[in-house]
């Protein structure tokens, strides 16, 4: 079966997940059953699929008439053999359970269209085991959707033991149509990939409270705040639910073994069924207490140690019994569980060798199967990394010289094509928030398309629809207390990044879609030209967490909408529509959301065309004269007369005589 034959997605159990996949197999096109056992069940996913819908509209993610008719695809059922009879696909979302699932492959077998593939939502079952009880295991994978599957943009695509490699292809195309991220896991491994990281990282926190060797305060203080991940570890867990990741832990204990043994302290919580959020109190209370209040400033080097060796030994595992390698566990986890790094880079950034030496003291004193470094690590140790001496990348470029010769950078993808840069924040993980790292590879970027004869013009974006950038990474950057002299440092180290994007010789183009806030609305600010998409949302929130704009914000955004409007902005702190800004005078142009990347596109390559050399002068006597109208019409005179000898003003004037179309060369 080939991609362009699947029409029709069966998905099997109408609960959270389940109404959530039928949803977006909906708005990818495709016809959808949604069958539960009862009546009830499956009308309340159908219901759960009307309102999210509605609230997409209503939040311009899509139109109407779109929502309108995503629902139109969607058929509840409870018979089981109507809700099969025309499966291309058919997606199991039962409860985790194996008894369950399998109880349930032994029914749909019986009415499932021969050609039909089979692919289970679970987040660490063998899938080779539920395969084995079909009549057709070849064509049967694990597809692992993330909550909420219309928000989270990973999906695992498992391979079993039987598992075709057309049938992960398929699986993989079918996920891309559904505008998700596909990551191979090439061996069926309990956990996978993305559990395989967090549900042992949540363990040995749980293991270090335990031992009396940290506070539970210290320990998420440290994970949210130093290794800047988006929750602290014992936050999390109340989030996900305890007992959702000690069953996971627990199954992991009788496939993988001893160094998987639950700590007793999440067993307690889960016999006394406190677990977390959806039952009022977990390791924070939620009813009588203020639930999760971290402090930024318990942070203990120890732990942090401590967890990355752990998370090391994890990712070793994976690669080493080839279940996936290092760029995919970064981006599974980065995407799935909101890393700011992926667990590989964040353990080479940290030092293989210290954290084998941090295991084996650790072993040393515990006798701890858990605490053993895998032959593995080992080698990567020696071998300089998981990503190894390549990490940072190279420069390449494609064959015709058109496509990307930048540096493989880790948030960003640098692209050259008909004349302009393309430079994209790649962090949608993240909501494309701006880290120093992103800050040092933008400034990188930004001299590499200044140098580059082929560049004409810049064109500056994010990846994904949901934001442009939202700002920056306030909670990475919180790390190690917000010191006010490293403070001042970052304010200066972004004033300075987005200065050369201001200050650069050629035309840049920002093209927003979805979030524009804080620190990324500060970039565009540095942009001579802004077009957004009507769903758009901007502004300068920095008052409502106590801070200021320091990249800038408070001396461009005066210079393109007026120091009275710029006031009002950041004074306010709110959120603007796009149309708002448009008639602020800070944006250019403001077009339907899919529209965007087309008119973007056509405005940067019209810049492209244009005369560079002129262009070149023109903004710098602009920008000369912000400050000094002397200094500005000197520049221009320069200019002027500068341009009077170029072979582009011949060009000019030549193609304006015929009528014809000018190709400046910059010369």
């Amino acid at each position: 079966m080939e991609l362009d034959d699947v029409q029709h997605v069966t998905v099997l159990g109408a609960g959270n997940m389940g109404h959530g996949i039928a949803e977006v197999a909906a708005l990818a096109g495709y016809d959808v059953a949604l069958r539960d056992i009862e009546e009830e069940f499956v009308q309340d996913g159908y219901d759960q699929i009307e309102w999210s819908l509605g609230k997409l509209a209503e939040k311009d993610r899509i139109g109407e008439d779109e929502a309108e008719a995503a629902l139109d695809r969607v058929e509840a059922y409870v018979d089981l053999e109507d809700s099969l009879a025309d499966a291309d696909v058919v997606v199991e979302v039962v409860p985790e359970k194996m008894a369950i699932k399998k109880d349930v492959y032994d029914e749909v077998v019986e009415y499932t269209p021969e050609e039909a593939v089979f692919v289970t939502n679970t987040s660490s079952l063998s899938i080779t085991e539920l395969s084995e009880v079909t009549d057709r295991p070849e064509r049967f994978c694990g597809m692992h959707f993330f909550n909420p599957p219309v928000r989270m943009d990973l999906v695992e695509v498992i391979s079993g033991k039987h598992t075709s490699e057309d049938t992960l292809e398929l699986i993989e195309g079918l996920a891309e149509s559904m505008g998700k991220t596909p990551v191979r896991v090439r061996k069926d491994s309990p956990g996978f990939i993305v559990n395989r990281i967090l549900v042992p990282l949540m363990n040995e926190a749980a293991w270090i409270v335990e031992s009396g060797d940290a506070t539970m305060e210290a320990v998420d203080s440290t994970t949210k705040f130093d290794m800047g991940l988006p929750m602290g570890s014992f936050e999390l867990a109340d989030q996900v639910g305890i007992d959702v990741g000690y069953h996971v832990l627990d199954y992991m204990h009788e496939v993988l073994g001893e160094a998987y043994r639950p700590c007793p302290l999440l067993v307690e919580k889960v016999e006394a069924e406190e677990l977390g959020k959806k039952t009022g109190s977990g390791f924070y209370d939620y009813e009588d207490g203020e639930g999760a209040q971290i402090p930024s400033d318990a942070i203990d080097a120890d732990v942090r140690r401590r967890l990355l060796a752990v998370m090391a030994n994890e990712v070793a595992g994976l690669i080493g019994n080839d279940v996936a390698d290092a760029p995919a566990i970064d981006r599974a986890v980065m995407l799935g569980a909101g890393f700011p790094d992926g667990p590989a880079k964040l353990a080479d950034n940290e030092g293989l060798a210290d954290l084998v030496d941090v295991l084996d003291d650790l072993h040393e004193e515990t006798g701890e199967a858990r605490y053993e470094a895998t032959d593995y690590l080992r080698e990567a140790a020696e071998a300089g990394g998981f990503h190894g001496d390549g990490a940072e990348g190279g420069d390449a470029e494609d064959g015709d010289g058109t496509g990307d010769r930048f540096a493989a950078y880790d948030t960003l993808n640098v692209a050259v094509e008909d004349r302009v840069g393309h430079v994209e924040i790649d962090r949608p993980h993240r909501m494309n928030t701006i880290s120093g790292e992103l800050l040092d590879e933008l400034a990188d970027a930004i001299d590499r398309l200044d140098a580059d004869d082929d560049v004409r013009a810049i064109l500056l974006s994010g990846a994904g629809d949901r934001a442009f950038s939202a700002g920056a990474d306030v909670q990475s950057m919180a790390a190690g207390g917000a010191e006010p002299i490293s403070a001042v440092e970052l304010s200066r180290q972004g004033q300075q990044t987005f200065g050369k994007l201001e200050d650069s010789d050629k035309p840049v183009v920002a093209a927003i879609d979805g979030y524009c806030l804080g620190g990324g609305m500060e970039l565009a600010t540095a942009a001579d030209l802004r077009v957004a998409s009507d769903r758009s949302e901007l502004g300068q929130p920095e008052h409502n967490l106590g801070l200021l704009p320091g990249w800038g914000g408070t001396q461009r955004l005066a210079r393109i909408v007026g120091e009275g409007r710029a006031k009002e902005i950041i004074f306010t702190a709110d959120r603007y529509e796009a149309e708002t800004l448009a008639e602020y005078g800070f944006l250019n142009d403001v077009v339907p959301g899919d529209e965007i990347d087309e008119r973007a596109r056509e405005l940067v390559e019209s810049l492209a065309a244009g005369p560079p050399i002129a262009q070149k002068y023109t903004k710098r006597a602009m920008h000369a004269g912000r400050t000094d109208g002397e200094a500005g019409l000197e520049v221009e005179a320069m200019g002027f007369g500068h341009v009077m000898n170029t072979d582009d003003l011949m060009e000019g004037v030549t193609a304006f005589m015929g009528d014809g179309e000018p190709e400046f060369e910059g010369k």
